[in-house]
């Protein structure tokens, strides 16, 4: 159990926030307006079913062609042998802009070799963070880098995919896995379909943090509870962002 507890170190829990790249459509370059335009004709049943000025305010964030990053929150488990006590640290990112949010968490992931794990992370996280780094001209970091790569070598761990069991028929949300392991939840605040309302019409970055920090810490304890782990096992969580230290 302990070189497994101190093995958790090399897993980095993540979490990313996106908004659409403009508050409004029209404020998009015109390329662009003619490809949401396009988009949309093709995701809406009916085109009058919403307007494309709200269409794109609603969804555009999902996409990394239209979207950007506004958060990254990253967590990771240290664990005291001599404690015998499971520490789990995290912290976010949210620059002042998108290009240095990213370029903030590129310089993280060459810190270390790191193995990467989100819920749905490699449908969207993974993906988004590596077209957005290189729309704004970051190099990919050696953990995002998959290129050239045989699959074993990619690090990269999902929680909605290691739910599956090979069986690709369903998606399951990280709420409901949280619930039914009994792990709080991370929807007490806002939910990821406000985070768009919530940046450009209240600028309220901060609640975005928060939200998104929760979100990595049910990842990390949802992968805890895959191990089969006991679900009293006590984990001390600490948030960087708040100063926290040591005991």
């Amino acid at each position: 159990m302990a070189d497994f507890l101190s093995d958790l170190r090399d897993i980095l829990f993540l979490d990313i926030e996106t908004a659409s790249l403009t508050e409004k459509f029209s404020e998009l370059p015109s390329r662009l307006q003619e490809e949401w335009q396009k988009k949309a004709n093709y995701l809406q049943q009916t085109p009058e079913e919403k307007s494309i000025e709200e269409f794109y305010f609603e969804k555009a964030g999902i996409y990394a062609e239209f979207g950007k990053v506004l958060c990254i929150g990253l967590g990771y488990f240290l664990y005291d042998p001599e404690k015998e006590q499971l520490q789990f640290r995290t912290k976010s990112i949210a620059l002042d802009n998108e290009h240095d949010t990213l370029l903030e968490f590129r310089n993280i992931l060459e810190k270390k070799v790191w193995t990467l794990c989100a819920h749905n992370g490699k449908e969207f996280d993974f993906p988004y963070l590596c077209r957005r780094m290189l729309i704004n001209r970051i190099p990919l970091p050696d953990a995002l880098q998959m290129a050239g790569k045989k699959p074993w070598e990619i690090r990269h761990l999902d929680t909605l995919e290691l739910w599956k069991f090979g069986d690709y028929k369903h998606y399951t949300r990280l709420e409901l896995l949280a619930a039914i392991f009994d792990i709080p939840s991370s929807k007490d605040g806002i939910n990821g379909s406000e985070v768009n309302e919530v940046y450009y019409h209240h600028q309220d970055l901060k609640n975005i943090r928060e939200y998104c920090i929760k979100d990595v810490e049910v990842t990390a304890k949802i992968y805890l509870a895959f191990q089969g782990l006991p679900g009293d096992l006590e984990v001390k969580v600490i948030n960087l962002d708040e100063g926290q230290d040591d005991e």
